[in-house]
Protein backbone atom coordinates (compact mmCIF):
# COMPACT_ATOMS: atom_id res chain seq x y z
CA UNK A 1 0.00 0.00 0.00
CA UNK A 2 1.58 3.46 -1.49
CA UNK A 3 1.62 6.45 1.82
CA UNK A 4 1.73 9.83 0.06
CA UNK A 5 4.04 11.93 2.64
CA UNK A 6 1.17 14.52 4.35
CA UNK A 7 3.90 17.28 3.01
CA UNK A 8 3.62 16.58 -0.35
CA UNK A 9 -0.09 16.18 0.20
CA UNK A 10 -0.08 19.89 1.72
CA UNK A 11 1.92 21.33 -1.24
CA UNK A 12 -0.78 19.50 -3.90
CA UNK A 13 -3.78 21.22 -1.87
CA UNK A 14 -1.63 24.55 -1.76
CA UNK A 15 -1.10 24.76 -5.66
CA UNK A 16 -4.53 23.92 -6.34
CA UNK A 17 -6.35 26.77 -3.88
CA UNK A 18 -3.47 29.47 -5.81
CA UNK A 19 -4.63 27.74 -9.18
CA UNK A 20 -8.39 28.30 -8.59
CA UNK A 21 -8.09 31.51 -6.77
CA UNK A 22 -5.83 33.58 -9.61
CA UNK A 23 -7.59 34.50 -12.74
CA UNK A 24 -7.47 32.40 -16.00
CA UNK A 25 -4.46 33.85 -18.37
CA UNK A 26 -6.36 36.04 -21.03
CA UNK A 27 -5.30 34.54 -24.53
CA UNK A 28 -4.02 36.91 -26.86
CA UNK A 29 -5.78 38.41 -29.95
CA UNK A 30 -4.15 37.40 -32.91
CA UNK A 31 -4.39 39.45 -35.58
CA UNK A 32 -2.73 38.09 -39.25
CA UNK A 33 -1.32 40.88 -41.26
CA UNK A 34 -1.55 39.58 -44.65
CA UNK A 35 -0.17 42.18 -47.28
CA UNK A 36 2.91 43.09 -50.37
CA UNK A 37 5.90 42.44 -48.30
CA UNK A 38 7.56 41.93 -51.85
CA UNK A 39 6.44 42.52 -54.67
CA UNK A 40 5.36 45.44 -57.23
CA UNK A 41 3.42 47.35 -54.19
CA UNK A 42 6.03 46.93 -51.70
CA UNK A 43 6.25 49.93 -51.09
CA UNK A 44 2.56 50.42 -50.37
CA UNK A 45 2.40 47.25 -47.96
CA UNK A 46 5.12 48.31 -45.82
CA UNK A 47 3.50 51.80 -45.34
CA UNK A 48 0.39 49.95 -44.09
CA UNK A 49 2.46 47.92 -41.69
CA UNK A 50 3.97 50.95 -40.25
CA UNK A 51 0.56 52.48 -40.10
CA UNK A 52 -1.23 49.62 -39.13
CA UNK A 53 1.31 48.70 -35.86
CA UNK A 54 1.22 53.10 -35.25
CA UNK A 55 -2.81 52.52 -34.87
CA UNK A 56 -2.96 49.74 -32.72
CA UNK A 57 -0.44 51.51 -30.75
CA UNK A 58 -2.49 55.31 -30.54
CA UNK A 59 -5.82 53.60 -29.92
CA UNK A 60 -4.35 51.41 -26.88
CA UNK A 61 -2.50 54.45 -25.22
CA UNK A 62 0.16 52.51 -25.98
CA UNK A 63 -0.50 49.21 -24.09
CA UNK A 64 -1.02 47.01 -27.15
CA UNK A 65 -3.77 45.71 -25.01
CA UNK A 66 -7.63 45.32 -25.34
CA UNK A 67 -9.58 44.68 -22.35
CA UNK A 68 -6.15 43.12 -20.67
CA UNK A 69 -6.06 41.03 -23.37
CA UNK A 70 -2.27 41.39 -25.48
CA UNK A 71 -2.56 42.02 -29.42
CA UNK A 72 -0.52 40.06 -31.74
CA UNK A 73 0.06 40.61 -35.14
CA UNK A 74 1.24 37.84 -37.00
CA UNK A 75 2.66 38.82 -40.94
CA UNK A 76 2.55 37.21 -44.11
CA UNK A 77 3.85 38.54 -47.22
CA UNK A 78 1.32 38.14 -50.08
CA UNK A 79 3.58 38.91 -52.53
CA UNK A 80 1.31 40.23 -54.76
CA UNK A 81 -0.21 36.85 -55.48
CA UNK A 82 -3.78 35.85 -55.72
CA UNK A 83 -3.22 32.32 -54.75
CA UNK A 84 -0.51 32.99 -52.63
CA UNK A 85 -2.38 35.36 -50.39
CA UNK A 86 -5.48 33.19 -50.68
CA UNK A 87 -3.62 30.42 -49.18
CA UNK A 88 -2.01 32.57 -46.63
CA UNK A 89 -4.86 33.76 -45.35
CA UNK A 90 -6.42 29.44 -44.89
CA UNK A 91 -3.35 29.46 -43.12
CA UNK A 92 -4.17 32.33 -40.59
CA UNK A 93 -7.46 31.17 -39.48
CA UNK A 94 -7.02 27.73 -39.99
CA UNK A 95 -3.37 26.82 -38.20
CA UNK A 96 -2.69 30.09 -36.91
CA UNK A 97 -5.96 30.50 -34.95
CA UNK A 98 -6.35 34.21 -35.49
CA UNK A 99 -9.06 36.14 -34.37
CA UNK A 100 -9.42 38.47 -37.73
CA UNK A 101 -7.20 39.72 -40.39
CA UNK A 102 -6.25 42.71 -42.34
CA UNK A 103 -5.06 42.79 -45.66
CA UNK A 104 -4.31 42.68 -48.63
CA UNK A 105 -2.11 45.55 -50.74
CA UNK A 106 -3.41 44.28 -54.18
CA UNK A 107 -7.42 44.18 -55.28
CA UNK A 108 -6.55 40.89 -57.18
CA UNK A 109 -5.37 39.20 -54.00
CA UNK A 110 -8.59 40.60 -52.03
CA UNK A 111 -10.64 39.23 -54.25
CA UNK A 112 -9.27 36.09 -53.76
CA UNK A 113 -9.35 36.35 -49.93
CA UNK A 114 -12.91 37.47 -50.10
CA UNK A 115 -14.18 33.81 -49.90
CA UNK A 116 -11.85 32.33 -47.90
CA UNK A 117 -13.01 34.84 -45.07
CA UNK A 118 -16.49 33.20 -45.58
CA UNK A 119 -15.57 29.55 -45.13
CA UNK A 120 -14.18 30.17 -41.99
CA UNK A 121 -16.43 32.24 -40.85
CA UNK A 122 -13.39 34.88 -39.89
CA UNK A 123 -13.74 38.70 -40.50
CA UNK A 124 -11.55 40.17 -42.77
CA UNK A 125 -10.58 44.15 -42.57
CA UNK A 126 -9.43 45.15 -46.04
CA UNK A 127 -7.02 47.78 -46.22
CA UNK A 128 -5.48 49.37 -48.70
CA UNK A 129 -7.29 47.31 -51.64
CA UNK A 130 -9.46 49.41 -53.80
CA UNK A 131 -11.44 47.71 -55.89
CA UNK A 132 -15.31 48.18 -55.82
CA UNK A 133 -15.61 44.76 -56.89
CA UNK A 134 -14.82 43.77 -52.70
CA UNK A 135 -17.50 45.23 -50.91
CA UNK A 136 -19.50 45.13 -54.21
CA UNK A 137 -20.35 42.16 -56.36
CA UNK A 138 -17.49 39.61 -54.39
CA UNK A 139 -18.48 41.03 -50.83
CA UNK A 140 -19.71 38.63 -48.10
CA UNK A 141 -20.96 39.68 -44.53
CA UNK A 142 -17.52 39.17 -42.86
CA UNK A 143 -15.15 41.54 -45.42
CA UNK A 144 -14.84 45.42 -43.72
CA UNK A 145 -12.87 47.77 -45.40
CA UNK A 146 -11.33 50.79 -43.49
CA UNK A 147 -9.36 52.04 -47.40
CA UNK A 148 -11.32 54.21 -49.53
CA UNK A 149 -12.77 52.28 -52.62
CA UNK A 150 -12.60 53.05 -56.50
CA UNK A 151 -15.84 54.91 -56.34
CA UNK A 152 -14.86 57.28 -53.45
CA UNK A 153 -11.97 57.93 -55.40
CA UNK A 154 -13.82 58.48 -58.64
CA UNK A 155 -16.67 60.37 -57.41
CA UNK A 156 -14.35 62.92 -55.91
CA UNK A 157 -11.97 62.96 -58.91
CA UNK A 158 -15.29 63.60 -60.80
CA UNK A 159 -16.07 66.74 -59.04
CA UNK A 160 -12.48 68.04 -59.60
CA UNK A 161 -12.53 67.41 -63.51
CA UNK A 162 -15.98 67.50 -64.35
CA UNK A 163 -17.12 70.67 -66.19
CA UNK A 164 -18.70 71.56 -69.36
CA UNK A 165 -16.69 71.49 -72.52
CA UNK A 166 -14.36 69.38 -70.93
CA UNK A 167 -12.90 65.82 -72.58
CA UNK A 168 -11.30 63.40 -70.94
CA UNK A 169 -9.75 60.40 -72.19
CA UNK A 170 -8.20 57.52 -68.91
CA UNK A 171 -4.93 55.58 -68.72
CA UNK A 172 -4.82 52.83 -66.15
CA UNK A 173 -3.81 49.12 -65.20
CA UNK A 174 -5.12 46.16 -66.55
CA UNK A 175 -6.60 45.12 -64.04
CA UNK A 176 -8.86 44.95 -61.23
CA UNK A 177 -7.81 48.59 -59.86
CA UNK A 178 -7.90 49.99 -63.03
CA UNK A 179 -11.08 48.70 -64.35
CA UNK A 180 -12.76 49.13 -61.56
CA UNK A 181 -11.70 52.56 -60.95
CA UNK A 182 -12.68 53.73 -64.83
CA UNK A 183 -15.88 52.21 -64.59
CA UNK A 184 -16.31 53.99 -61.16
CA UNK A 185 -14.95 57.02 -62.25
CA UNK A 186 -17.34 57.11 -65.90
CA UNK A 187 -20.16 56.55 -64.03
CA UNK A 188 -19.35 59.72 -61.71
CA UNK A 189 -18.88 61.57 -64.71
CA UNK A 190 -22.71 60.92 -66.87
CA UNK A 191 -24.50 63.46 -67.75
CA UNK A 192 -22.80 66.24 -65.64
CA UNK A 193 -20.55 68.15 -68.28
CA UNK A 194 -17.46 66.41 -69.35
CA UNK A 195 -17.36 63.53 -71.50
CA UNK A 196 -15.20 60.70 -71.37
CA UNK A 197 -14.10 59.41 -74.97
CA UNK A 198 -10.95 56.82 -74.78
CA UNK A 199 -9.75 53.94 -72.03
CA UNK A 200 -6.70 52.89 -72.60
CA UNK A 201 -5.41 49.89 -70.21
CA UNK A 202 -1.77 48.90 -70.09
CA UNK A 203 -0.02 45.69 -68.39
CA UNK A 204 0.82 46.20 -64.82
CA UNK A 205 4.65 45.78 -66.17
CA UNK A 206 4.87 48.53 -68.69
CA UNK A 207 7.21 51.12 -68.39
CA UNK A 208 7.21 51.92 -72.18
CA UNK A 209 4.08 53.88 -72.53
CA UNK A 210 4.67 55.21 -76.17
CA UNK A 211 1.87 53.06 -77.77
CA UNK A 212 -0.63 53.56 -75.05
CA UNK A 213 -0.05 57.39 -75.28
CA UNK A 214 -0.36 57.59 -79.31
CA UNK A 215 -3.71 56.26 -78.66
CA UNK A 216 -4.71 58.66 -75.97
CA UNK A 217 -3.22 61.52 -78.55
CA UNK A 218 -5.26 60.47 -81.51
CA UNK A 219 -8.43 60.02 -79.53
CA UNK A 220 -8.07 63.65 -77.93
CA UNK A 221 -6.31 65.93 -80.44
CA UNK A 222 -9.27 66.96 -82.48
CA UNK A 223 -12.09 67.61 -79.90
CA UNK A 224 -12.71 70.73 -78.94
CA UNK A 225 -12.12 72.49 -75.26
CA UNK A 226 -10.12 71.65 -72.36
CA UNK A 227 -9.04 67.96 -72.97
CA UNK A 228 -7.26 65.58 -69.85
CA UNK A 229 -5.49 62.13 -69.79
CA UNK A 230 -6.93 60.88 -66.35
CA UNK A 231 -4.40 58.56 -65.00
CA UNK A 232 -5.20 55.59 -62.52
CA UNK A 233 -2.30 53.73 -62.00
CA UNK A 234 -0.32 52.26 -59.16
CA UNK A 235 3.18 50.52 -58.12
CA UNK A 236 5.99 50.22 -60.46
CA UNK A 237 6.19 52.54 -63.65
CA UNK A 238 6.10 55.97 -64.48
CA UNK A 239 3.09 57.13 -66.56
CA UNK A 240 3.46 60.33 -66.39
CA UNK A 241 6.25 59.94 -68.84
CA UNK A 242 3.65 60.33 -71.70
CA UNK A 243 4.13 64.30 -70.66
CA UNK A 244 7.64 64.27 -72.36
CA UNK A 245 5.83 63.42 -75.60
CA UNK A 246 4.87 67.40 -75.83
CA UNK A 247 1.24 66.73 -75.12
CA UNK A 248 0.33 70.44 -74.75
CA UNK A 249 1.22 70.71 -78.69
CA UNK A 250 -2.60 69.26 -78.56
CA UNK A 251 -3.70 71.21 -75.77
CA UNK A 252 -3.97 67.92 -73.64
CA UNK A 253 -3.25 68.02 -69.60
CA UNK A 254 -2.53 65.25 -67.47
CA UNK A 255 -4.59 64.53 -64.01
CA UNK A 256 -4.63 62.03 -61.79
CA UNK A 257 -5.88 61.44 -58.11
CA UNK A 258 -3.19 61.35 -54.98
CA UNK A 259 -0.56 58.99 -54.62
CA UNK A 260 2.09 58.17 -52.05
CA UNK A 261 5.09 60.93 -52.06
CA UNK A 262 8.00 59.40 -54.43
CA UNK A 263 5.10 58.90 -56.96
CA UNK A 264 4.36 62.42 -56.50
CA UNK A 265 7.97 63.92 -57.84
CA UNK A 266 6.47 63.58 -61.14
CA UNK A 267 3.57 66.01 -60.40
CA UNK A 268 5.98 68.74 -59.55
CA UNK A 269 5.95 69.15 -63.24
CA UNK A 270 2.40 69.96 -63.45
CA UNK A 271 1.38 73.08 -60.86
CA UNK A 272 -1.77 73.67 -61.43
CA UNK A 273 -3.02 70.41 -61.62
CA UNK A 274 -6.47 69.35 -60.15
CA UNK A 275 -7.41 65.91 -58.87
CA UNK A 276 -8.84 64.38 -54.93
CA UNK A 277 -6.80 62.60 -52.88
CA UNK A 278 -7.24 60.18 -50.20
CA UNK A 279 -4.78 61.73 -47.63
CA UNK A 280 -1.57 64.22 -47.81
CA UNK A 281 -0.44 64.62 -44.35
CA UNK A 282 -0.67 68.41 -44.53
CA UNK A 283 -4.16 68.46 -45.12
CA UNK A 284 -6.16 66.95 -42.04
CA UNK A 285 -6.38 68.80 -38.92
CA UNK A 286 -7.08 66.43 -35.78
CA UNK A 287 -6.05 65.05 -33.05
CA UNK A 288 -5.03 61.73 -34.50
CA UNK A 289 -3.21 62.78 -38.01
CA UNK A 290 -1.56 65.52 -35.56
CA UNK A 291 -0.27 62.71 -33.34
CA UNK A 292 0.86 60.50 -36.59
CA UNK A 293 2.45 63.12 -38.56
CA UNK A 294 4.50 64.33 -35.30
CA UNK A 295 5.32 60.56 -34.18
CA UNK A 296 6.67 59.57 -37.77
CA UNK A 297 8.59 62.39 -37.89
CA UNK A 298 9.96 60.86 -34.88
CA UNK A 299 10.96 57.31 -35.45
CA UNK A 300 11.41 57.93 -39.69
CA UNK A 301 12.65 61.45 -39.75
CA UNK A 302 9.96 62.10 -42.76
CA UNK A 303 5.98 62.45 -43.04
CA UNK A 304 3.73 59.88 -43.04
CA UNK A 305 2.34 58.52 -46.54
CA UNK A 306 -1.38 57.58 -48.14
CA UNK A 307 -0.68 53.78 -46.95
CA UNK A 308 0.46 54.89 -43.46
CA UNK A 309 -3.00 56.65 -42.70
CA UNK A 310 -4.53 53.53 -43.89
CA UNK A 311 -2.69 51.61 -41.92
CA UNK A 312 -3.29 53.65 -38.74
CA UNK A 313 -6.94 53.47 -39.67
CA UNK A 314 -7.39 49.98 -39.82
CA UNK A 315 -5.32 50.09 -36.02
CA UNK A 316 -7.94 52.10 -34.93
CA UNK A 317 -10.86 50.30 -36.31
CA UNK A 318 -10.02 47.38 -34.47
CA UNK A 319 -9.17 48.79 -31.58
CA UNK A 320 -12.41 50.46 -31.51
CA UNK A 321 -14.12 47.19 -32.60
CA UNK A 322 -12.52 45.10 -30.30
CA UNK A 323 -13.47 47.50 -27.44
CA UNK A 324 -16.79 47.46 -28.24
CA UNK A 325 -17.58 43.85 -28.73
CA UNK A 326 -18.44 41.41 -25.95
CA UNK A 327 -15.57 39.06 -26.89
CA UNK A 328 -13.55 38.84 -30.26
CA UNK A 329 -15.52 36.52 -31.61
CA UNK A 330 -16.56 36.71 -35.62
CA UNK A 331 -20.48 37.59 -34.66
CA UNK A 332 -19.64 39.80 -32.01
CA UNK A 333 -17.28 41.84 -34.18
CA UNK A 334 -19.52 41.85 -37.09
CA UNK A 335 -22.35 43.69 -34.81
CA UNK A 336 -20.27 46.14 -33.21
CA UNK A 337 -18.23 47.49 -36.66
CA UNK A 338 -21.90 47.30 -38.48
CA UNK A 339 -22.37 50.74 -38.26
CA UNK A 340 -19.75 52.05 -36.41
CA UNK A 341 -18.29 55.64 -35.95
CA UNK A 342 -14.50 55.77 -35.52
CA UNK A 343 -12.07 58.51 -35.72
CA UNK A 344 -9.24 58.59 -38.00
CA UNK A 345 -5.98 60.66 -39.29
CA UNK A 346 -8.62 61.84 -41.66
CA UNK A 347 -11.29 62.61 -39.21
CA UNK A 348 -14.54 60.72 -38.64
CA UNK A 349 -15.15 57.59 -40.80
CA UNK A 350 -18.46 55.03 -40.51
CA UNK A 351 -18.71 51.26 -41.53
CA UNK A 352 -22.00 51.93 -43.53
CA UNK A 353 -23.60 48.99 -42.32
CA UNK A 354 -25.01 47.79 -45.76
CA UNK A 355 -21.46 46.68 -47.60
CA UNK A 356 -18.74 47.29 -44.66
CA UNK A 357 -17.44 50.06 -46.79
CA UNK A 358 -15.48 52.95 -44.50
CA UNK A 359 -17.42 56.09 -45.75
CA UNK A 360 -14.85 58.90 -45.84
CA UNK A 361 -14.30 62.50 -46.60
CA UNK A 362 -11.63 62.75 -49.60
CA UNK A 363 -9.55 65.84 -50.63
CA UNK A 364 -10.00 67.98 -53.91
CA UNK A 365 -6.61 69.17 -54.80
CA UNK A 366 -4.65 71.77 -56.44
CA UNK A 367 -0.36 71.08 -57.14
CA UNK A 368 1.56 73.50 -55.74
CA UNK A 369 5.49 73.38 -56.83
CA UNK A 370 7.19 74.13 -53.47
CA UNK A 371 10.88 74.41 -53.35
CA UNK A 372 11.10 73.06 -49.58
CA UNK A 373 9.96 69.67 -50.98
CA UNK A 374 10.73 67.18 -53.98
CA UNK A 375 7.14 66.30 -54.79
CA UNK A 376 4.14 68.22 -55.84
CA UNK A 377 2.12 69.10 -52.95
CA UNK A 378 -1.62 68.73 -53.61
CA UNK A 379 -2.94 72.42 -51.27
CA UNK A 380 -6.22 71.59 -50.58
CA UNK A 381 -9.53 73.14 -52.95
CA UNK A 382 -12.40 71.93 -50.71
CA UNK A 383 -13.18 68.97 -48.30
CA UNK A 384 -15.68 66.13 -50.00
CA UNK A 385 -17.61 65.11 -46.54
CA UNK A 386 -19.16 61.81 -46.66
CA UNK A 387 -22.51 63.51 -47.08
CA UNK A 388 -21.05 65.30 -50.41
CA UNK A 389 -19.98 61.64 -51.86
CA UNK A 390 -23.06 59.73 -53.01
CA UNK A 391 -21.53 56.64 -52.75
CA UNK A 392 -23.69 53.59 -54.40
CA UNK A 393 -24.32 50.57 -52.84
CA UNK A 394 -22.29 47.55 -55.07
CA UNK A 395 -23.34 44.44 -53.38
CA UNK A 396 -25.83 42.13 -54.16
CA UNK A 397 -27.98 43.16 -51.40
Amino acid sequence: MNHTPLHSLAAGALLALACASSPAHAADIKIAHIYSKTGALEAYGKQTQTGLMMGLEYATGGSMTVKGRKIVVIEKDDQGKPDVGKSLLAQAYGDDKVDLAVGPTSSGVAIAMLPVAEEYKKVLLVEPAVADSITGSKWNRYVFRSGRNSSQDAIANAVALDKPGVTIATLAQDYAFGRDGVKAFSQALSGKGAKLVHEEYLPTSTTDFTAGAQRLIDALKNQPGRKVIFVIWAGAGNPFKIADLDLKRYGIEIASGGNILPAMVAYKQFPGMQGATYYYFGIPKNPANIWLVAEHYKKFKTPPDFFTAGGMTAGIALVEALKKADDAGSEQLIKAMEGMAFQSPKGKMVFRKEDHQALQSMYHFQIKADPAFAWGVPELVRELTIDEIKLPLRNKL
